[in-house]
């Protein structure tokens, strides 16, 4: 038979066999390339908001009562003793952050040293200094001012801690991620705490228990259609029953994530069905002939087994709603938060919004922090993903 199959005819579906591996391996080739084009991109921008520069300060502390903020800037102009004019002078001190004083009190809080001593204090250095010394010469530091600053003092880099430890701030350079970062998990916490046992309730009944009728056919229908619904209208449905309807609180992360256990509802849903599928009927049918119950055989039997599917489309849900911003924006969560949230009713920014609002600001400094944002933003939801997948290969059975 084979003998009967024309050459030239073999000869182009090898070939077009070929060239479709070609093609399929050229879009692969493409599609990472853009990805880590993009990726590098991102981390060569953000990375410098994970360092800041400090500058070496001899503080002599002085006998009797003094002023920590005069004591400390008096050290500071110390270091240009030609800086005599007024302009000068305000050159000199815009080099020094405005967080050096709160780290200076804290440092003599901490231990005072005996009057008379003379105490090495490094110091941060204002955005403009901390930008012209990580290459940006754009950045309005004094290039003279900045070489003579490098002569007479020691600068050291050190990493960013407060990029992750403050809150938003209008000052660039002491502006942090904590409060966003705690937001979007006190938000995401409230979405899984509401999204979750819904989701897998209903998910289980529509599989299990609910006879297959038009109506159910109804609701499976519209539970695929919100799946696909755009993000934004979830927000319009929040604004609408949360705030406008119950009179919750606006920018809050309880409402914010009300809002969101709706947006990852349908996706609980449609996982968890998906999951309970992929059990064998065998087990559940087993667990009817020994005598056990339709809710025994299902929570003792099918559900246990169904459960690391679950989990990770759980996860792979929490991932999406941790990066949403759109719903968020409608419930007001777009305002200037600069304290840190200790409750869920306490007004709050989350990490996407974050980004957004540092994306708009003209300081140079923020171009940097917003890349820096995305750069967390981005771990925690390759975090999430890789939980995911571990779940999955940990507790995967094949049948």
């Amino acid at each position: 038979m084979s003998s009967m199959i024309d050459p030239r005819h073999r000869a182009r579906r090898v070939a077009a066999e070929r060239r479709f591996r070609l093609y399929g391996a050229a879009a692969l080739v493409i599609a990472t390339a853009l990805l880590a084009y993009l990726l590098l991109d991102i981390v060569r921008k953000g990375y410098p908001a994970f360092y800041h520069h400090r500058a070496e300060i001899a503080v002599t502390v002085p006998a009797g009562e003094f002023e920590e903020t005069a004591l400390l800037k008096e050290s500071w102009r110390a270091l240009f003793p030609e800086a005599t004019s007024r302009a000068d002078r305000k050159k000199a001190n815009s080099l020094l952050s405005a967080s050096a004083v709160d780290e200076f009190k804290a440092l003599l809080a901490a231990s005072m040293p005996a009057a008379g001593t003379t105490i090495r204090f490094a110091a941060s250095l204002s955005d403009t200094a901390d930008l012209y010394l990580k290459g940006q010469r754009a950045s309005g530091a004094d290039p003279a001012m900045m070489d003579t600053l490098a002569s007479r003092t020691a600068i050291t880099r050190h990493f960013a801690w407060h990029f992750l430890e403050n809150g938003d701030s209008r000052e660039a350079e002491v502006a942090g991620l904590r409060g966003a970062l705690i937001g979007s998990l006190y938000a995401a916490a409230v979405a899984m705490a509401i999204g979750l046992p819904l989701g897998i309730g209903a998910a289980l009944y529509l599989e299990q228990f609910a006879p297959k009728n038009r109506w159910s056919k109804i609701i499976e229908i519209n539970i695929n259609n919100l799946a696909a619904v755009p993000s934004i209208i979830f927000g319009l449905l929040g604004l609408a029953i949360f705030i406008n309807m119950f009179g919750l609180p606006r920018s809050t992360p309880l409402v914010g994530g009300m809002v969101l256990s709706l947006l990852v509802l349908p996706t609980i849903i449609i996982a968890t069905r998906a999951a309970l599928r992929s059990v064998p009927p065998s087990i559940r049918e087993a667990a009817l002939g020994i005598g056990a119950s339709e809710q025994q055989a299902v929570f003792h039997h099918v559900l246990p087994v169904a459960l690391p599917g679950i989990l990770t489309g759980t996860i792979l849900a929490l991932a999406r709603a941790f990066g949403e911003t759109a719903p968020l924006l409608m419930i007001g969560m777009v305002a200037f938060i600069a304290d840190v949230p200790s409750r869920l009713t306490d007004a709050a920014a989350v990490l996407p919004v974050q980004i957004y609002l540092w994306s708009d600001l003209p300081e140079l400094t923020y171009q940097s922090k917003t890349a820096g944002a995305i750069i967390v933003l981005i771990v925690v939801l390759f975090l999430l993903n890789g939980a995911a997948i571990y779940l999955r290969k940990r507790y995967e059975r094949r049948w």
